[in-house]
């Protein structure tokens, strides 16, 4: 009895971690799987003495700080909504199928359509959350009409939509920069390569799949009307011009100073109202319906939160990050060795642990440890011209945005990917989170590839900030 009260003392962690990826299978709503875990092994967690009881508290307040008090997820309702009249009032199906039809001499015209629409809109709020939400209420309808392979649609809408981690103004760029004592601003020009080279391979990715397998991604029918230079540019003058420029002028105003992003979601949401006033979809049936999903989305959004939140302090509590830290305590490494490491650590923390988590436990104790290996990695990285001290910032920067491309698969990973979890709930009911969780593994590979890239290619971080 000592022995299996000593076992789950030590491994209750990890039996935590096997009943997420169990129950996350099982139907329930994934927010109350977070939950009811995070509850039932706390519970456990106090029967064994690996936790007090006073710690359940604590949920409380980490919620407040993390979310009730954070202006910056104003952003999430109001994103939500700009995606819902945008998509209610049939202006956003009409943007995919514009595009479609522009690209639509290239394979997989859609799914390209939604890469390169993903990029832009996760640039215009640095939220994951939102922008899954927002692109799938905009894409996956149009993608599942046209009868696409629903592995390919949910990867290419979460892939895009999370580039927001890494392409300015984001929020896990400001947070990072802040634990390494960085420019923001340098940090946010050196993210801006990396973040295009991304939707870059995720473009040939899609075209390449298309062709090769062309079942997955059909072909765009054109109707009748749309034959026709004449047509065709009405419809890119009433359809394409107006919300493109909504899209502009809402991330201009942030990278122009006008605006927060705070401020920015607003003025989203109030343009994706005139835009439906000016195509006479305005009515208030469409308002009251946008209205009430908004706050069902919102909702949804924060439960999720909420319980993630609790997933992750009662799975630190338990010791579960010990567990995977024991294993390399009593490993001894070079500078590339602890590079290597470092990524396949924080690669493998993603699997379970949202980016705010991970940066916590890796960058206050890697950071120091990493740059007293900076003149090493200025030899290997061309800039041992540089000052020491300058040596020690850019190669800061450039771990800094590996970190953040690393970090960016832990938005996609299975179990815990955030955006897997906001995909499946704003999607329909039977797109199955499997098929999701099939049709992410393409992009994580991708982005493990652009990791690698910006490893022994360096110029992609230092270009623009040289």
């Amino acid at each position: 009895m000592n022995a299996i009260f000593d076992h789950l003392y030590d491994y209750l962690g990890g039996y935590m971690f096997i009943a997420l990826a169990l129950f996350l299978f099982s139907g329930f709503p994934v927010a109350l799987v977070l939950g009811g875990l995070a509850l039932l092994f706390s519970l456990g967690g106090i029967t064994l003495g690996v936790m007090h009881a006073s710690e359940l508290y604590l949920f409380v307040d980490r919620l407040w700080q993390s979310a009730a008090v954070n202006q910056i997820l104003v952003v999430v309702p109001c994103f939500v909504f700009m995606g819902l009249m945008l998509e209610k009032s049939q202006i956003a199906a009409n943007l995919l199928r514009i595009l479609q039809i522009m690209l639509r001499r290239v394979p997989g015209s859609l799914a390209l359509t939604v890469t390169i629409l993903g990029t832009i809109l996760s640039a215009t709020t640095g939220i994951i959350g939102a922008t899954v939400v927002m692109l799938t209420m905009m894409a996956l309808p149009a993608m599942i009409a046209q009868k696409y392979d629903i592995r390919l649609g949910t990867g290419t809408i979460a892939a895009s939509a999370t580039l927001g981690a890494l392409l300015p103004p984001s929020v896990m760029l400001v947070m990072m920069a802040d634990l390494m004592s960085l420019s923001v601003g340098n940090l946010f020009i050196a993210a801006i390569l990396p973040g295009l080279m991304l939707a870059s391979f995720y473009c040939i990715y899609v075209v390449a799949i298309s062709v090769l397998k062309p079942q997955v991604a059909p072909p765009v029918a054109r109707s009748d009307e749309e034959i026709g230079l004449g047509n065709v540019l009405m419809m890119i003058l009433t359809g394409f011009v107006p919300i493109v420029f909504l899209i502009v002028l809402v991330l201009g105003s942030i990278f122009a100073g006008w605006a927060t992003p705070t401020e920015a979601s607003g003025i989203g949401a109030f343009g994706a109202l005139l835009l439906a006033w000016f195509n006479g979809k305005l009515t208030r049936k469409t308002l009251d319906s946008v209205c009430i999903q908004t706050a069902l989305t919102s909702a949804m959004i924060f439960l999720v939160f909420g319980g993630a939140v609790a997933f992750s302090y009662v799975f630190r509590a338990l010791y579960g990050e010990d567990l995977i830290h024991d294993f390399i305590k009593w490993m001894g490494l070079t500078h590339w060795g602890l590079l290597f490491l470092l990524m396949v650590v924080v690669f493998v923390l993603g699997f379970f642990f949202d980016w705010l988590e991970i940066t916590l436990i890796i960058l206050p104790v890697f950071t120091p440890v990493f740059a007293t290996f900076a003149p090493d990695f200025a030899v290997s990285l061309g800039i041992e011209h540089l000052s020491p001290s300058d040596q020690q910032s850019m190669v800061l920067l450039w771990f800094a945005i590996l970190m953040a491309v690393i970090l960016q698969t832990s938005f996609l990973t299975p179990p815990f990917g955030f955006a897997l979890f906001f995909l499946k709930g704003a999607a329909p009911s039977w797109v199955a989170i499997q098929d999701i969780y099939k049709g992410i593994v393409p992009f994580v590979i991708l982005q493990l590839i652009g990791v690698i890239a910006i490893m022994f290619f360096p110029a992609i971080v230092f270009y623009l900030v040289m």
